[in-house]
């Protein structure tokens, strides 16, 4: 059986999803986020030594970080559904979005989020540096979205699971404008989707989306 390991306003949430997706039986432990320090409470290391979500157990196997988790389910489970075939230029789209989401998108905003909390939101790097880096990928993201339906093409992928975490995270602390309506768009067809609501059903209050 497989058990994700599901601390609260996370990453984790997108497993849930993934899982709704592929109609896998799951169940979830749940992990809730010290109030003062937002971090993960210290249980989840005895889960894996980083002690991050998400983390899912299968049997003996204990497996960490987003994207690697994500390959894993749909090679396992996905019976060739949520994945392009292999060799395909659409495979190489599909690969490329799975680790832009992580490498290239997430860690501007948590730059961000730091940066904020530590009350260094207008400061030279914040505004210099953080600012117009997010807004240039912002853009970046719109710009591919007008190609297509979805990240990779015109069929919804595991790719469009995996960019969802930034993309919620990025609406949230920056907020949508009129000059983005593929974006807005993209979360508005996510979050319409059953498999999207029942995770939400499942994994409890998600504040990225309040």
């Amino acid at each position: 059986m497989i058990v994700v390991h599901h601390l609260n306003n996370s990453r984790s949430q997108r497993i849930l999803w993934l899982l709704e997706e592929l109609g896998l039986n799951y169940e979830i432990k749940r992990y809730e986020r010290d109030p003062k320090t937002m971090l993960a409470p210290a249980s989840l290391r005895e889960v894996h030594p980083l002690g991050k979500s998400p983390v899912i157990t299968d049997d003996a196997l204990t497996l960490a970080e987003s994207g690697a988790i994500v390959e894993y389910l749909v090679e396992r489970c996905g019976e060739g559904n949520l994945a392009p075939a292999s060799g395909t230029v659409e495979r190489l789209r599909y690969t490329y979005w799975l680790h832009y989401a992580e490498g290239s998108a997430m860690p501007l905003l948590v730059m961000k989020l730091v940066f904020d909390n530590f009350g260094l939101g207008n400061s030279g790097a914040a505004n210099e540096f953080v600012a117009p880096q997010i807004q240039l990928h912002f853009d970046y993201i719109e710009s591919e979205l007008r190609k297509n339906t979805w990240f990779v093409g015109e069929e919804f992928t595991a790719a469009d699971i995996q960019m969802s975490f930034p993309l919620e995270a990025v609406a949230a602390q920056v907020g949508l404008d009129a000059n983005h309506p593929r974006f807005k768009g993209f979360l508005e067809r996510i979050h319409a989707r059953p498999a999207y609501q029942r995770a939400l059903e499942r994994g409890g209050t998600y504040e990225l989306l309040s």
